[in-house]
């Protein structure tokens, strides 16, 4: 049976501690305060409850990240994890637990969709669900973080025996060292059904925020106002994937414009149908650095707000500036095998 722990590194508020109470009301947990002697944090069920100074940074949760790198990138390894996270201020809360869940994931740490419910100084956040759940601001927060628990408890891998793979990627691989990377983490891959679309330059237009109804209207329909390669190619594969991958190259310290085109415009395809079973994966190759970045920006967009699962050690991240230079990384081809069995291990039965 999972233990359950708390991870409460500041003194909360009065409504954080409403948070987790609704969000802990059917779950046996422990509190942890001392970050200098933690327990053994494998195979556990984690809450981290985050009451963030004006600075946006814990030191507490410094030292407990500190206290887990020491112990090896797997001393969170069978372990899950959420995130409630509350400020007296309007900045930070989103980009600390972007920051949470990257460190906890490089630990060994996976995270069901929409982990996280945050809360802003003024919960303004909350202000577009007024109409949907007909609340207060403070009562769909509750309700968020009640919703939350629940589905954190009910929660489980499901395997499958022929799981489908999705490469999404806008790259050239006469030049492309990210997409040069994938076809290495490919071979390992074999007997495995992948499908790669390749969102090129000019074939894809980016949500320009269609009026709720319009996208809501084509969203049931499993289509979007604009129309092109999304409807046709990507709406469908994404329906029918079990795995997502998302091919990033790192130029400045962004995922490129056709990729975070397809990310926008997947909110009318989610009007439809929610991503919870579907798992995100993703490589990310920089020329120099900030290969972080992008992950973050992967869990904030697909995780966070589009409820991809996200895997323990989602990101395969390395460094290689000029063209074939991946190919010299050390340990590469050892690097990509055990990415691609990680892989198979999450998603195949």
């Amino acid at each position: 049976m999972k233990k359950y722990y708390l991870i409460l590194p500041e003194k909360p508020s009065s409504l954080l501690e409403k948070m987790i109470e609704k969000t802990t009301k059917d779950i046996d947990y422990s509190i942890l305060t001392d970050y200098e002697t933690l327990p053994d944090l494998k195979n556990a069920r984690l809450i981290f409850a985050i009451e963030l100074p004006i600075t946006g940074v814990s030191n507490n949760l410094n030292i407990f990240f500190q206290k887990l790198f020491q112990r090896g990138y797997d001393s969170l390894l069978g372990s899950e994890g959420i995130v409630l996270i509350h400020s007296r201020y309007q900045h930070f809360t989103k980009t600390e637990a972007q920051s949470i869940i990257f460190k906890s994931n490089l630990l060994g740490c996976r995270f069901p969709g929409r982990p996280m419910v945050e809360a802003t100084g003024n919960l303004d956040n909350f202000i577009p669900l007024i109409k949907v759940y007909n609340l207060s601001l403070e009562e769909v927060c509750l309700f968020l973080c009640e919703e939350l628990g629940k589905r954190f408890i009910q929660d489980e891998i499901k395997r499958i025996e022929n799981p489908k793979i999705l490469v999404l990627h806008s790259s050239n691989r006469k030049y492309s060292n990210t997409l040069t990377l994938w076809d290495i983490v490919k071979e390992n891959l074999n007997g495995m059904d992948i499908t790669e679309v390749n969102i090129q330059n000019g074939t894809i237009v980016d949500c320009i925020g269609c009026p709720y109804k319009t996208c809501k209207h084509y969203g049931e329909q499993a289509k979007c106002f604009y129309g092109g390669v999304v409807v046709t190619e990507v709406y469908p594969a994404i329906l029918e994937t079990d795995c997502l991958v998302f091919i990033c190259p790192n130029y400045n310290d962004m995922i490129t414009a056709n990729l975070v085109a397809v990310i926008n415009r997947l909110t009318a395809l989610f009007r439809k149908v929610k991503f919870y079973d579907k798992t995100l994966f993703s490589i990310i190759v920089s020329g120099h650095s900030g290969g972080d970045a992008l992950a973050k920006q992967l869990i904030s967009s697909l995780n966070i707000n589009k409820t991809f699962r996200l895997p323990p050690y989602f990101a395969l991240m390395a460094v290689a500036n000029d063209k074939g230079a991946i190919n010299k990384v050390p340990n590469i081809e050892e690097i990509a095998k055990k990415f691609a069995l990680n892989i198979k291990h999450e998603i195949k039965r």
